[in-house]
């Protein structure tokens, strides 16, 4: 694929939509992004090129614009010496330089019109991968957003359990809080009737042995 067709294709295309339909959005934007950033090195490297080629025409321009001057002076130098043939033959010669001379005019013409459009689509092309980059980086964000929110969701839920967890804890402990001061209670009331029981005894005996309190 030449590079005026990989340049037509990026700058028409429609990065959203492609997006849409990508089923990875950041891998197609880097793929993009790669392929633009190519496509620049390529321009570039092309646009340089034409430069250097436009420089070199200018020194041809010159030379055959020197040619053109040199001949017609001869020619008016032999008409000047009354020699006809000789000025006929330098007015050919200059006639050959002048097509010459505008040949490279038209060229170097070209050359520099290349050169500037070169140049533009170069501007053109770095324009859209800034806005696929800033497209990349926005498209980083929201999923770092979204992974922060799926992130504190699950410290969340991990926040909730533990605290669901302290409060059964607390309710296990407060239960054998209570049974344990039901026991005490029941032994306490054990020990006061077995009390009972030994006093009632002893004043059973007392009256048996006819012992006065």
């Amino acid at each position: 694929m030449s590079i005026f067709t990989r340049f037509k294709d990026i700058v028409n295309s429609n990065i959203n939509s492609l997006l849409d339909k990508a089923e990875d959005p950041e891998k197609m934007l880097r793929l993009m992004i790669g392929e633009m950033e190519d496509t620049v090195i390529d321009l570039k490297t092309n646009t340089a090129a034409r430069m250097a080629e436009a420089i070199r025409s200018e020194k041809k321009v010159d030379e055959a614009k020197a040619t053109v001057d040199r001949w017609q002076a001869r020619a008016e130098l032999a008409i000047e010496k009354g020699k006809d043939d000789l000025a006929r033959e330098a007015l050919m010669e200059k006639k050959h330089a002048q097509e010459v001379y505008e040949r490279a005019l038209e060229n170097i013409s070209s050359l520099k019109k290349s050169v500037e459009e070169g140049k533009e689509e170069i501007r053109t092309l770095e324009d859209k991968i800034k806005a696929a980059k800033d497209k990349l980086a926005s498209l980083q964000r929201e999923q770092a957003r979204a992974q922060e929110r799926r992130d504190s969701s699950v410290n969340l839920n991990a926040r909730f359990e533990e605290m669901e967890n302290r409060i059964n804890r607390m309710n296990a402990y407060n239960d054998l809080g209570k049974k344990s001061e039901e026991k005490s209670a029941e032994e306490k009331f054990s020990e006061m009737e077995k009390n009972d029981e030994i006093e009632a005894e002893i004043e059973r005996i007392k009256k048996e042995k006819g012992i006065e309190k």
